[in-house]
């Protein structure tokens, strides 16, 4: 399928753009590069081993936005597309409702124009409000407890509405936790900017000496070590999700809403001591006082996304803080500079949905490669070990 990404250049749109190549689908960006940058480009190019098929532009340019899929025959769009830094949200909510609100109307006119209804959503667990019994389930009650989990909660009433007007309509919401980590490469990963708004990138950047130490916003919370608990999940699993929810709801008779993560918590002392084990350095940290609308305790039940996308979070805290670690050690200034030549080779394992695990270690000794032309004492391209790894399995192909 043909699948366009509003905002694909961002964190969590250039990892779903790997995942979709990867499952023999062709990414189409659409991005303004206002809340992320050009730079990603080249890297998924070197990571996918072709150009990534981008277009400059607004999902607010309903005729540029319909002309971009018509002439790309885009089956189905995954709206990345919106601000999402809560603080900015609560002293500038009028640019997040402007944004986040007018765009997706702006981009549901532009697809039905363009006779393409199949949307997958990028919600959040911030429409549970303050939460509840835990782990919270898709048909928990919804709230808000600022402006950005507002537009949230907004975008996805607007969805239900259009869904309900036309059977047409096929719409997928995925209430997304806590994505972390970053590509196993350590060619793409989150970039922040200035001050993150996350806890693994600040814990990534103290790691580095770009910040002297965490601020733990909280330490006398109802849970085992006092800190607030949330449920993290890789960007890598997040992806795949997105990839089987674009695939489900191609065959579905209507649509659905889904938690992504991993339904199970950790504290932000778990994080961080799990970071120090990961880059093998001491995390400085001072306690601070709560930040209001911060909630103890945020897990979801992911029973549902397990029967309807047969999809599950594979990695552990620990993987997400190993990638998060060579992503921020190998990119210190994140996507303002080129990209190291070589990247640090990885030592795990890539999983996609349906598809075969592929091991790779070490360019010197690549593992699990018989029948691919790699003879032993022979020089190894790192990168094309990559790209031949998210090559689908069935073409028999390698770069």
């Amino acid at each position: 399928m043909n699948i366009l990404l509003t905002g694909g250049a961002g964190y969590i749109g250039s990892h779903a753009v790997v995942a979709l190549a990867a499952a023999g689908h062709t990414p189409i960006v659409l991005d303004d590069f206002s809340n992320s940058h050009p730079q990603v480009l080249e890297r998924l190019r070197r990571l996918l081993g072709v150009p990534v098929r981008c277009e400059l532009g607004s999902v607010a340019d309903v005729t540029r936005t319909r002309a971009l899929m018509e002439r790309h025959q885009v089956h189905a769009v995954i709206h990345f597309a919106a601000y999402k830094a809560v603080g900015e949200s609560v002293s500038a909510p009028l640019k997040y409702y402007d944004n986040n609100i007018r765009g997706l109307v702006r981009l549901l006119q532009a697809m039905d124009a363009a006779g393409c209804r199949n949307i997958v959503f990028s919600s959040s667990a911030t429409v549970y409000g303050q939460g509840g019994t835990m782990p919270i389930a898709e048909d928990a009650p919804r709230g808000h407890t600022n402006p950005y989990g507002h537009t949230k909660l907004v975008c996805e009433e607007i969805l239900g509405a259009v869904q309900s007007s036309s059977r047409a309509w096929r719409v997928a919401i995925l209430r997304y936790f806590n994505p972390a980590g970053a590509h196993v490469s350590g060619l793409i990963g989150e970039d922040p900017g200035e001050v993150p708004n996350n806890l693994m990138p600040y814990v990534s950047q103290v790691a580095c000496g770009k910040r002297p130490y965490l601020v733990v916003h909280g330490d006398d919370y109802p849970t085992p070590d006092g800190t607030g608990v949330r449920d993290y999940i890789h960007v890598e699993d997040l992806a795949a999700g997105h990839v089987r929810a674009v695939e489900v709801l191609a065959d579905s008779v209507e649509g659905f809403t889904i938690n992504l993560g991993t339904g199970q918590g950790h504290s932000v002392l778990e994080v961080l001591h799990t970071y120090e084990e990961a880059c093998g350095r001491e995390i400085p940290y001072r306690v601070g006082p709560r930040r209001p609308g911060d909630v103890p305790t945020c897990w979801a039940d992911v029973s549902r996304a397990r029967a309807l996308l047969e999809w599950r979070a594979t990695r552990t805290l620990h993987d997400m803080c190993v990638d998060a670690w060579r992503w921020q050690s190998r990119n210190p200034e994140g996507l303002r500079r080129p990209a190291p030549v070589r990247p640090e080779p990885a030592t795990q394992r890539l999983f996609w949905p349906g598809r075969t695990e592929i091991p790779y270690a070490s360019p010197r000794e690549p593992r699990g490669l018989a029948g691919i032309g790699w003879r032993p004492g022979s020089a190894w391209d790192w990168e094309k070990s990559i790209r031949w790894q998210l090559r689908p399995r069935l073409t028999g192909e390698h770069p």
